[in-house]
């Protein structure tokens, strides 16, 4: 894409295409809770002017971070408006895991670093439960996160079989249970990630994205 287009399509919110997201329902439920604009792209100009970033994920951690990696100038643009001119990013299911340090799924592979913490496989601590933990579960809010303002008592969807175990416990925005307790969701200034699925929770998923869309953190 060009520097014309790129800049068409300034102050987009940037949906991030690289292979490993569910990009179509992702769109359609960002529009749906109030986005005017979503460019759908791996373009560096264009996350590098985005006012909003959402990285979605689904399949492994090193898959998805292979992918990610291996798109030039990427993971630079995207350190860069998030981590310098600070804009809201969300992390959704694998999108939230590359946050942490490193996944633990087909060896050990290095995330955004993000988040310090690693991904690890769920223990099944109870033989009644199944794994991957999908279907519809509860989201319980901390409120000590400065991010958790985002994230309301509810009901949403989930399915994966790694989670995410921060080491810094003020990142945990919020918790779920399936046999012990899941993060649910971590924040930390302008960065957001839960583990569920926005997209496919319904109201309370699109709630949650029309706050994210709102957010000036």
């Amino acid at each position: 894409m060009g520097v014309r287009k790129a800049k068409q399509m300034a102050d987009a919110i940037a949906l991030i295409d690289y292979g490993a997201g569910n990009l179509h329902s992702v769109h359609n439920a960002l529009k749906a809770a109030g986005a005017e604009r979503v460019a759908v792209t791996a373009d560096p100009n264009i996350v590098r002017g985005a006012r909003h970033i959402v990285l979605p994920g689904v399949g492994s951690f090193k898959a998805c971070m292979d992918g990610l990696a291996a798109i030039p100038g990427l993971v630079e643009a995207l350190e860069k408006r998030v981590l310098l001119d600070g804009v809201p990013f969300l992390g959704v299911c694998v999108g939230m895991q590359l946050m942490a340090t490193s996944g633990l799924e087909f060896g050990e592979t290095a995330g955004l670093g993000w988040i310090e913490g690693q991904v690890e496989r769920i223990e099944r601590t109870d033989p009644e439960i199944k794994i991957p933990h999908m279907g519809w579960n509860d989201v319980s809010p901390l409120p000590h996160n400065n991010g958790a303002q985002l994230i309301e008592p509810g009901e949403a969807y989930f399915l994966h079989s790694y989670h995410l175990v921060p080491e810094n416990g003020h990142e945990i925005a919020a918790m779920t249970d399936h046999g012990g307790g899941l993060v649910a969701a971590v924040a930390r200034d302008n960065l957001l990630g839960v583990q569920f699925h926005p997209e496919k929770s319904q109201a309370y998923g699109l709630a949650l994205l029309a706050r994210f869309l709102d957010w000036r953190p």
